[in-house]
């Protein structure tokens, strides 16, 4: 069976409960999993109400050889990190940061060299991380520490393994230009290159698992996509450009759309032959809020651009709810859904 590693996140959030919920309440889309986190945090979890422990055994493993060897019931799980201690629930915890980093370099590698198809991540705490210190404050989050290690895999500056965010559900995906930076400042991101930098990234990845070029619609920046330069130049000097160049590279985009209707406009076209594969989003929120409308519990955050398959739930650390036993883990499993079902077809190995 093709082994899929989750990572367990910040201990002090949800990640080691929504894993467990995972195990608990679908064994069989679970299987093949492997867990990388700490032992004593996941089984403070499996004692939160909700969580069904009953039904599930902890099993630390020496490594991933013969982890999926356990019977049913056992949930593997590989010590990937050093925790002194349990930090509580629903606090900054430098320690819970530096854990949850070293369980995701270790997903990484392992992926990254070839002994395990994928890596699911539960969701980290960016004040946890930053507060963890070198070199864990050096990274904003999952995305610029997976592609460090890709580039340290690869032998290249981090500068050559560009990489891009892409939120899916049942009904819509949406690549992002630029991710978590301020509004300002992804005005200033959104650069004839790095638009087209997108196209490519996001027809290399979808196209190695769709089997065929995707059909990208792009949208535009200002209301009616500038209305002929009436609301902004930014689609007639940038967008259009960037279009162009990217048909003339033998990719299928369109636009600009209008961005109030175009996420309306694919999603209800999913499927279909006249349909897009995915609209690609100039600035974090004009791509999330549509997507994240339809219910963060089907939502899927995936890596474009990596030489590893990484999905992750499309929520974060939930420390309002974090010790509860409340947490929805339907994100998680989609999550892991998406791995098995890309772990096949993408990415390419990874060759140094």
């Amino acid at each position: 069976m093709t082994t899929l590693l989750v990572s367990m996140g910040d201990a002090a959030g949800i990640g080691p409960e929504i894993i467990l919920k995972a195990w608990s309440a679908a064994p069989q889309e679970m299987a093949g999993c492997v867990v990388l986190g700490d032992l004593a945090a996941l089984h403070r979890a499996l004692a939160l109400p909700g969580v069904a422990g009953q039904n599930l055994r902890l099993v630390e493993v020496p490594s991933l050889e013969g982890a999926l060897q356990l019977p049913p019931g056992c949930v593997p799980v590989l010590q990937a990190c050093n925790l002194p201690h349990l930090p509580a629930f629903g606090q900054v915890s430098a320690a819970a940061g530096r854990a949850a980093g070293q369980c995701i370099v270790a997903g990484a590698r392992a992926v990254l060299e070839g002994r395990a198809a994928a890596l699911v991540t539960a969701p980290i705490h960016k004040e946890a991380l930053s507060a963890a210190g070198a070199p864990w404050s050096g990274f904003p989050g999952h995305t610029e520490m997976l592609q460090a290690e890709a580039a340290r895999h690869l032998g290249r500056p981090v500068a050559e393994v560009p990489v891009r965010m892409m939120l899916a559900n049942p009904e819509l995906r949406t690549v992002l230009v630029s991710i978590h930076v301020s509004l300002r400042e992804a005005l200033d991101l959104l650069t004839l290159p790095r638009l087209l930098e997108t196209l490519r990234i996001t027809h290399q990845s979808l196209g190695r698992v769709l089997g065929r070029p995707p059909r990208m619609a792009v949208a535009g920046l200002n209301p009616h996509a500038g209305e002929g330069g009436l609301f902004g130049r930014e689609e007639i000097d940038v967008i259009l450009p960037a279009i162009e160049a990217a048909r003339a590279e033998g990719m299928e985009a369109s636009g600009p759309y209008p961005p109030d209707t175009i996420f309306m406009r694919a999603r209800a076209q999913a499927g279909q032959p006249e349909g897009f594969d995915v609209v690609v989003a100039l600035y974090h929120d004009q791509g999330l809020i549509p997507v994240k409308y339809l219910g963060v519990e089907q939502g899927v955050n995936v890596t474009l651009g990596l030489p590893l398959l990484r999905t992750s739930p499309d929520h974060g650390t939930a420390f309002d709810i974090a010790g509860t036993g409340r947490a929805d883990p339907s994100s998680l499993r989609a999550a892991v859904r998406l791995a098995r079902q890309w772990s096949d077809r993408s990415p390419e190995p990874a060759r140094p």
